[in-house]
């Protein structure tokens, strides 16, 4: 790690490692610092990402920085706890970044794709099996449990409509109230005809033999039998820096519940502090792993142009000093 580079990208996720790629290669200095606790980690492969489709999410990160770094960009384990802006020095929008571990490093700017964390309804059971057979995303996990009897728990007036996607892909769907609104008699008609079940009442746990999903258990005793679990997590920002640098944090809504929090963006990324920028989960929400990827790219061109407009002004600055 040297003492400063053109741009930091704060997380090594497919966001990260795009934009620092695209930066690479138009021969900018270029950091990568990641933690190495991506959010799909429990997650055995990915999906919906042309060419790659199935393939591990480690496999994907590891042949990214492998590229990265043949291009010279540099890649270090740890965590930014914190940055600040240092002023201008001789043009040039700088920012020092402090690392979990006290070493600190300046950049001219700075790309954060450090994503979000998926916060999970509690109860007991669900976050022990995250990831493998309680799910969320339709897109992401419903073709590899297609036609199996499937329960989603509902936290949120969201759960009925995660009833109905997930529906596409098994005609053997349960919605369990949980602690969700009940269903209106809309609701209930369009749960019906669509042939899903409903089950009032709340849940006390996931039951689980053999390691593999059973059911859910209520709290009056009755088993509701499933193979997996559909749940809707609640969508945060997860990195530390953001109030260091004094970005600010927007909620976004469905149907009138918060499902997450997130970090507001143009759509190059840039973000209303000079010089940060963002891309992949922490500006967008639902961004999944080929989207991810694909805005860390078009914002790696739109930090790059930000800097070329500073290479040009100091330069012609010095042309006409007298």
């Amino acid at each position: 790690m040297n003492e400063s580079y053109d741009v930091v990208v704060v997380g090594g996720g497919p966001a990260g490692l795009a934009g620092a790629l695209c930066l690479a290669r138009a021969r900018r200095t270029v950091l990568v610092v990641d933690a190495g606790a991506p959010r799909n980690d429990p997650a055995e492969h990915l999906h919906n990402y042309l060419g790659r489709d199935g393939d591990a999410p480690g496999a994907l990160l590891a042949d990214g920085r492998a590229e990265i770094t043949r291009y010279g960009a540099d890649v270090v384990a740890g965590t930014v706890v914190s940055a600040r802006s240092t002023g201008e020095e001789d043009g040039d929008v700088r920012f020092l970044l402090t690392l979990e571990d006290g070493r600190s490093v300046r950049a001219r700017r700075v790309l954060i794709t450090s994503g979000l964390t998926d916060e999970l309804p509690d109860v007991p059971g669900v976050a022990q099996r995250w990831g493998h057979d309680v799910i969320h995303c339709p897109y992401c996990h419903g073709w590899e449990w297609r036609d199996e009897p499937l329960t989603v728990l509902g936290t949120g007036p969201l759960g009925v409509q995660q009833a109905q996607l997930f529906r596409q892909w098994s005609h053997d769907i349960t919605f369990v109230q949980h602690t969700a609104p009940a269903p209106d008699d809309e609701e209930r008609e369009q749960l019906a005809a669509l042939g899903i079940g409903f089950v009032a009442g709340e849940v006390s746990r996931v039951e689980v033999a053999e390691n593999r999903i059973t059911g859910l258990r209520l709290v009056s005793g009755e088993l509701v039998p499933c193979r997996a679990v559909v749940v809707v997590p609640r969508f945060t920002v997860r990195s530390s820096l953001i109030d260091s640098l004094g970005l600010g944090t927007s909620q976004e809504e469905e149907k009138g519940d918060v499902v997450g929090t997130c970090v507001p963006s143009a759509p190059t990324g840039a973000t209303d502090v000079p010089g940060v920028y963002v891309a992949g989960n922490v500006t967008d929400l639902h961004a999944q792993v080929l989207a991810a990827a694909a805005a860390g790219l078009k914002t790696g061109t739109a930090v790059n142009t930000d800097l070329l407009a500073e290479d040009l002004g100091r330069a012609h600055a010095g042309r006409h000093r007298v």
